[in-house]
């Protein structure tokens, strides 16, 4: 294809290439962060705001809008000015930022409704933003630096990523729970949203001032929108899809349970949206192939870099979300740590991220070899996979963080390196969409990740819960106790069961020899059959001796209450087992991914050469 310059570099100082690179690291840094910040402050908000029946959208509208969005932000980067467009980004996500700390502020809103309404609309707009800056951060850095030094630079981006990632929860409940006192009447939630504008305008800043405008030199064609909208129309009810309760809307439709309130309309939603999916996303192919400016040029997938290095993308992608959704779940259900001991042991898996995605960058930009580097990575977080999958109740705490170690450094190099691999041996013209392809894919391995492991999480529990021994007055609600437990860990279920055998025991101890009294208590649904039998003998001859059989009774609960823990335990260490399993086996397809992606020297000017693979 020759040589052909497609971007305006010249002009830009070193000093200014490090501060437009610091305030794309600073805006990544929050749009990241954004992704889990949410995730502890949620219980407060939905208090606050009166929606705890759309909990989960908070976090889901962000997410689907930012990985809707990410490649439409790549064509633009290729059409317009990159600076404009990362500029742009940032606006939208402070915006949406704003918005989000004001929901239910100013009570309901018209057409939009209450504050928690609002608080999902206004995440959706933050999303969007987020997702722009996603995509831009590795396409403004893919302008100002060439292939042979830019991994170097990449690496900070994996870096600052993967430590937003882990920080996003721990900030979260900080700000929360403390930042309350320092503006008297504005919640210390909304300080989530609200700590974003400062930072971002210092961002905004320095981008404004310190970047070049890095324009086309060609003359842009104007983008097919209508791609992108079908694009964008496919991805929202996949997305949905992936990320709805699947206890409550199966996988497969069936009919619904005689003792289920769900109607039977329920169990054929997932398969609606993703008809729904295949249909767009079919229309969006054949536009494309028709258009001569697609959101997505398809003459990109004919590169065997840019199909090898995504697929091993979206199987990292896949793995990358087993350590950070579950492995908290087994710290608390089963080796019992508190909520924030859990998070602490993800601190250690951050750091094995920054660690080797820097390393792996600088490493790249001296010697080349990006290949060798994400299989090596690749095949250490396979065999940390495999510990994890060996994980028990015997397990130590610190051998679990040992463990996070390992996972960090294995994920570590994939994250800059194989953007990089693809952005050296496509066209450059097609530089911004095949960044926010690998974005895109990247995130889409993550979500479908995470919906086919929680399947495995919810299904392996749901299984393991319908056989436990509860109390009658618990077995009524047997079905919605096991899905909290699916949900939330044991919800203090064991706690309950000790509690009703004392307060049975406690009722007995002040019954006394009173006949219809111990008449009546023996036929309590929750009384075991046997000290009912005792209890019936005592009033009907007098043998026995109440006081015994209400110390039994509480004895007879502390044990039901061990035996049930032990019995959840062991449900979330089997669900555990399974699903780092399968995280074992994406690996496995990941490092056989890799070793098809050709190894294509490191070109050092910004000038394109075509390499064409077989």
């Amino acid at each position: 294809m020759g040589k052909s310059k497609n971007l305006r570099q010249s002009g830009i100082a070193d000093r200014d290439r490090s501060l437009v690179l610091l305030a794309v690291l600073l805006a990544l840094f929050l749009a990241a962060l954004d992704q889990t910040i949410v995730s502890t402050a949620l219980p407060r908000i939905v208090t606050d705001l009166q929606g705890i029946k759309r909990y989960a959208w908070v976090a889901t509208a962000y997410l689907i809008s930012s990985t809707a969005f990410a490649p439409i932000y790549g064509k633009l980067a290729d059409t317009y000015s990159r600076k404009k467009i990362g500029i742009s980004a940032v606006l939208l996500f402070l915006s949406g930022s704003i918005l989000c700390g004001l929901a239910g502020e100013f009570g309901d809103l018209p057409i939009i409704g209450d504050g928690m309404n609002q608080l999902v609309l206004f995440r959706g707009i933050q999303g969007a933003g987020g997702g722009g800056i996603f995509a831009m951060a590795y396409i403004i850095i893919a302008s100002l630096y060439p292939p042979s030094e830019r991994g170097r630079y990449q690496g900070f981006v994996g870096a600052v990523w993967g430590i937003a990632s882990v920080l996003g929860p721990l900030l979260g409940g900080l700000l929360a729970d403390h930042a309350g006192n320092l503006v008297p009447g504005i919640e210390g939630w909304r300080w989530v949203f609200y700590v974003n504008v400062p930072f971002g305008a210092i961002a905004l800043w320095f981008m404004k001032n310190h970047m070049p405008p890095l324009e086309p030199i060609e003359k842009p064609t104007r983008p097919d929108f209508l791609t992108a909208i079908l694009l964008i129309g496919g991805l929202i009810p996949l997305m949905l899809a992936l990320q709805i309760d699947k206890q409550k809307y199966p996988w497969i439709p069936s009919i619904v349970p005689q003792d289920s309130s769900s109607p039977l309309w329920h169990s054929w939603l997932t398969l609606a949206l993703l008809t729904i999916t295949l249909l767009l996303f079919a229309l969006f192919v054949n536009r494309s192939r028709q258009s001569e400016s697609p959101v997505l040029d398809f003459r990109l997938f004919e590169n065997r870099v840019f199909r090898t290095a995504n697929l091993a993308a979206f199987f990292y992608g896949a793995s990358f979300m087993s350590v950070v959704i579950f492995l908290p779940l087994f710290l608390v259900n089963v080796l019992e740590v508190s909520a924030t001991r859990a998070g602490i042991v993800l601190i250690p898996f951050s750091f094995g991220i920054s660690l080797a995605a820097t390393l792996s960058g600088q490493l790249v930009s001296r010697y080349g070899h990006y290949r060798t580097q994400i299989f090596c990575g690749g095949i250490i977080f396979l065999f940390s996979s495999l510990l994890l999958a060996r994980m028990d109740s015997n397990t130590s705490y610190f051998a679990v963080m040992f463990y996070t170690v390992l996972c960090g450094i294995g994920v570590g190099p994939s994250l800059p390196l194989l953007t990089l691999a693809i952005q050296n041996a496509i066209d450059v013209r097609l530089i911004g969409q095949a960044t926010s392809a690998s974005q895109f894919f990247r995130q889409i391995g993550s979500t479908m990740g995470a919906a086919v492991m929680g399947t495995v999480l919810g299904t392996t529990l749901g299984i393991s819960f319908s056989t436990l021994d509860l109390p009658a007055s618990l077995e009524i609600e047997k079905n919605e106790a096991g899905r909290n437990i699916v949900a939330a860990g044991s919800s203090g279920l064991p706690g309950r069961v000790r509690t009703i055998y004392l307060d049975l025991a406690n009722e007995l101890d002040r019954t006394g020899p009173d006949a219809v009294r111990l008449g009546a208590l023996s036929l309590h649904p929750d009384m075991p059959e046997e000290f009912a039998i005792e209890i019936q003998g005592f009033r009907d001859s007098g043998i026995g001796n109440l006081s015994s059989i209400a110390a039994g009774l509480r004895s007879y609960g502390t044990n039901a209450s061990i035996q049930l823990n032990n019995s959840i335990k062991d449900g979330f260490t089997l669900a555990t087992r399974r699903i780092y399993t399968l995280t074992f086996l994406i690996m496995i397809f990941a490092s056989i991914a890799t070793l098809r992606i050709p190894e294509i020297p490191l070109r050092k000017t910004h000038d394109n050469v075509s390499h064409k693979q077989k």
